[in-house]
């Protein structure tokens, strides 16, 4: 009964908003980038290096594959991999970096034309956010250690080094992309396992053949906007709703449903939304784009109707947990939908009413 009664209060709160005449304007097409494909496994692949490489966290890789997340794998098997991203609402010309995505846009002319994983700053140690400008430009650069990473080496008994030149013990390697955040900004890595991770001291990590390809399309000058965006909802062409949930991973406070909520405001879509799938995609923070519109009728090769329970796209996607919740809530959901109506309906009833009786007084 856990996931009945926020079901319903939400469903209700739409009705009411619905009721007060709140206009319902539709958000851009979603936009998605990444599939569903096969992935041959090579030798020293690791979940860990698969995630980093292709944008998808390693414990969905080892869920959606059936194996354990530290499984060995072997060469030439076989893995499932899902790394569909929503890009967000952005269309200046330039860099877009949405934190809790991990995942680092390009723009030109309006249009996306690159997108990469990226690995970022530790909880502690936090990427920045804000509007920024690429300030420069450099192949083979010295990393000047900065006081702050200094202190550290101290404190964990490293040794302390100042400066660090190029080669292949430069953290920075062969690209860097500086911004006028002083510090930071947006090199290759040492360390490709890293990409997709939160471990750095604030800069943004590229695998090394993405930096390269970043570094040609860039110039300075170029905006560079980092946003902290963990839900994202979007409606694309065949209206078809789909939903991106991240962790606050850096504690901002993020309430993962008003966001929901203040994004869904925006959608024409409302009657679409299976409240179910939207309630385990904010429960579970996948990271990766999901279906979050009822399921509409599927024509089968022998020409009959067949509409996909939510259970069926549950474990689709999703696995196979929690599914007493979801046939009681789907079975809910029509009985939720049927008040919210006539919730909707009482209440304009009800204002009509008063409004009459104001006007004969």
């Amino acid at each position: 009964m856990s996931y009945f009664y926020p079901f319903v209060h939400r469903v209700f709160f739409f009705a009411w908003m619905i009721s007060l005449g709140f206009s319902f304007t539709p958000s851009a097409n979603a936009q998605i980038v990444g599939d569903v494909f096969e992935y041959k496994i090579k030798r020293g692949d690791t979940l860990l290096g698969i995630g980093a490489r292709f944008g998808v966290d390693a414990k969905l890789l080892a869920r959606e594959n059936g194996i354990a997340l530290n499984a060995r794998l072997y060469i030439g098997q076989i893995l499932k991999v899902d790394n569909r991203h929503l890009v967000p609402q952005w269309r200046q010309d330039g860099i877009l970096i949405n934190i809790p995505q991990r995942m680092l846009y390009l723009f030109r002319e309006g249009r996306l034309v690159a997108y990469y994983p990226v690995g970022l700053g530790r909880p502690s140690w936090p990427t920045p956010v804000g509007r920024f400008a690429v300030r420069s430009k450099e192949v083979n650069k010295e990393w000047i250690v900065p006081k702050s990473i200094q202190e550290e080496m101290l404190r964990e008994g490293r040794q302390v080094v100042t400066r660090v030149p190029p080669g292949p013990d430069n953290p920075l390697g062969k690209y860097w992309i500086g911004l006028t955040a002083p510090g930071y900004g947006i090199h290759s890595t040492l360390y490709p396992m890293s990409i997709y991770q939160f471990r750095s001291h604030g800069c943004i990590r590229l695998h090394p053949d993405d930096a390269e390809a970043l570094y040609s399309q860039v110039k300075v000058g170029d905006s560079v906007e980092i946003i902290y965006q963990p839900v994202m909802i979007q409606r694309d062409d065949d209206g078809k709703v789909w939903l991106e949930a991240h962790r606050d991973v850096y504690n901002r406070g993020v309430d993962s449903w008003q966001e929901f909520l203040n994004a869904a405001y925006r959608l024409e879509s409302l009657p679409r939304l299976d409240w179910t799938l939207a309630t385990l995609g904010l429960k579970h923070t996948e990271g990766i784009a999901r279906r979050i519109d009822k399921v509409m009728p599927e024509k089968k090769e022998g020409g009959n109707d067949e509409s996909a329970t939510v259970s069926q796209v549950w474990s689709r996607g999703w696995g196979c947990r929690d599914l007493p919740g979801l046939v009681l809530l789907s079975r809910a959901q029509l009985k939720a939908d049927q008040l919210a109506y006539w919730g909707v309906a009482a209440h304009r009833v009800l204002v009509q009413r008063a409004l009459s009786l104001r006007g004969a007084s």
